[in-house]
C-alpha cells in the first residue's frame, strides 16, 4: 500500500515546490485603491493654491482637475469623537495640471500610500471639460494603463464631476453607488446600457458619435438624467438628450425591453402604459444617392395606471382609444429625439450606421468618412404597433 502511495506523494511534493507565490504582492493596507475618477476643468484646490503661494509648484498648465476616490481608508469603522458620526468609507483626493499621470504622481508626494487603479469602477467627465478637450485626449492615459480594467464604466456629469464622488450618506461609497445603479436597467429604460472603456476605445478610433449616460448631482445625491452626446469627428460634447429622449434611444436600439409611457386621456387625466415586450428593427435602403431608413417598433404591455374614475378602460372601445393615445405619444417622443440628433447635433448615436453597414455595405463605404453629415440628411420613417394586452388587477 505504501509503495503505491509513494509516487503520488512525491508528485504532490514536487508540484508544491514548483508553485510560485505572489512575491510582488502588497498588503491592502499599504496601498490606496481608487475606485472612482472624476475629471473636471482645471481649478486649483485650496491646498494647491496655498502651496503655490509658498512657491511650491511644478511646470504645468491648469487644464484638468483629477479627483480620485480612495477606498478603503484607514478610518473605516472609527467614530468621529467630535460629532459622534461614523466616518465616511472613502477619501477624495484632487490635483490639477495638464497630465493625468503627472497629477497621479503628485499624489505620491502628498500621501503615505501609492494609489493603484486595479479596482477602478467608474470614470466621470464633466460636460464642461469635454467642450474644451476631446475625450481621446482625456482617456489616453487610462487606456494605456495596464492597471485599469477595460470594464470600467464611463459617464458624463452636468456640473462638476467631482460632485458625483460625494454622498451625504456615510455608509455609501459614491463610485460603487453609481456603478450599481445600472441594476435598475430592468426597471426603467431611462437607465442606458453602460459604455465601458473597451467599447469607448473602439468608438473613439472609429470616429463614431455616441451617447454617454448623464449624471446630475443635487443635495449630495446623484441620479441618471438623460444622455450626453459626444461628436465622433471632434470627440467633444455637443449637447444633451432628455430623459424621454434617452428612453427613446434605448427603445430604438433594442437595448431595453421595458419602459413606461405616460399620456393624458380624452378627459385630460393621466394614464400610464407599461411595456412588457418590445421589438425594434431598422431597415436601410437607397434611392439613387439618397439613404433611407424604415424603422418599425412593436410593443405589448399593460395599462398599469389611470386617474380617470368615470370610465372603464378595459372596455374594447376605450382600450382602442387608449392604445391610439399611447401610440401617438410614442411617435411624438421618437420624432422629437430623432429631430435633435439630425437637426441640432448632426450626430448618429442610434446605430443607424450599423444597420447601413450591414445591409447596404456599398452605400456605407461611400459615406462612412462623413457619416454624421450624411445621417443628418437621411430620410427616416417610422411604423408603430402598440397593443394593450392587459389592465393589471382591478375590481369593478
Amino acid at each position: 500500500m505504501y509503495r503505491r502511495l509513494l509516487p503520488i506523494i512525491l508528485c504532490l511534493s514536487l508540484l508544491t515546490a514548483t508553485q510560485t507565490g505572489c512575491w510582488s504582492s502588497k498588503e491592502i493596507e499599504d496601498v490606496a485603491l481608487y475606485t472612482g475618477l472624476a475629471l473636471d476643468t482645471g481649478e486649483l484646490t485650496k491646498a494647491e493654491q496655498e502651496l503655490e503661494e509658498k512657491g511650491i509648484s511644478y511646470s504645468k498648465r491648469n487644464k484638468v482637475t483629477a479627483t480620485v476616490q480612495i477606498v478603503p481608508v484607514k478610518t473605516i469603522g472609527n467614530i468621529d469623537k467630535q460629532g459622534g458620526q461614523q466616518a465616511a468609507h472613502y477619501q477624495n483626493v484632487s490635483g490639477t495640471g495638464d497630465s493625468v499621470l503627472e497629477i497621479f504622481r503628485q499624489f505620491s508626494i502628498r500621501n503615505e500610500r501609492p494609489i493603484v487603479g486595479h479596482h477602478l469602477k467608474v470614470i466621470v467627465f464633466s460636460a464642461e471639460l469635454l467642450k474644451q478637450q476631446s475625450i481621446e485626449q482625456l482617456t489616453d492615459f487610462v487606456l494605456r494603463d495596464n492597471d485599469i480594467r477595460p470594464s470600467t464604466m464611463v459617464f458624463v456629469s452636468q456640473g462638476r464631476a467631482d460632485e458625483t464622488m460625494v454622498s451625504k450618506r456615510n455608509d455609501v461609497i459614491p463610485s460603487f453607488h453609481i456603478q450599481q445603479m445600472h441594476v435598475n436597467q430592468g426597471r426603467t429604460s431611462k437607465v442606458m446600457s453602460p459604455v465601458i472603456l473597451s467599447k469607448l476605445d473602439a468608438l473613439i478610433h472609429a470616429k463614431r458619435s455616441f451617447a454617454l449616460q448623464n449624471l446630475v448631482t443635487a443635495e449630495g445625491e446623484t441620479e441618471f438624467a438623460g444622455a450626453a452626446v459626444v461628436k465622433g469627428d471632434s470627440g467633444r460634447w455637443v449637447g444633451n438628450l432628455s430623459q424621454e429622449d434617452a428612453e427613446c434611444l434605448t427603445w430604438l436600439t433594442g437595448k431595453a425591453g421595458t419602459g413606461a409611457i405616460k399620456a393624458y386621456d380624452w378627459d385630460n387625466e393621466p394614464m400610464t402604459y407599461e411595456m412588457k415586450a418590445l421589438k425594434s428593427k431598422i431597415k436601410a435602403r437607397t434611392e439613387g444617392d439618397e439613404i433611407l431608413f424604415d424603422v418599425s417598433i412593436e410593443t405589448e404591455g399593460r395599462l398599469i395606471e389611470t386617474w380617470n374614475t368615470s370610465i372603464l378602460l378595459s372596455a374594447d372601445d376605450n382600450s382602442k382609444r387608449a392604445s391610439k393615445i399611447f401610440q401617438d405619444k410614442l411617435k411624438q417622443m421618437m420624432e422629437h429625439m430623432i429631430g435633435k440628433l439630425q437637426q441640432d447635433y448632426k450626430a448618429d448615436v442610434a446605430e443607424f450606421s450599423k444597420a447601413l453597414s450591414i445591409q447596404q455595405p456599398r452605400a456605407w463605404n461611400k459615406v462612412k468618412d462623413h457619416w454624421d453629415e450624411t445621417f443628418s440628411r437621411s430620410r427616416i420613417s417610422f411604423k408603430y404597433d402598440l397593443k394593450i394586452t392587459d389592465f393589471g388587477s382591478f375590481t369593478e
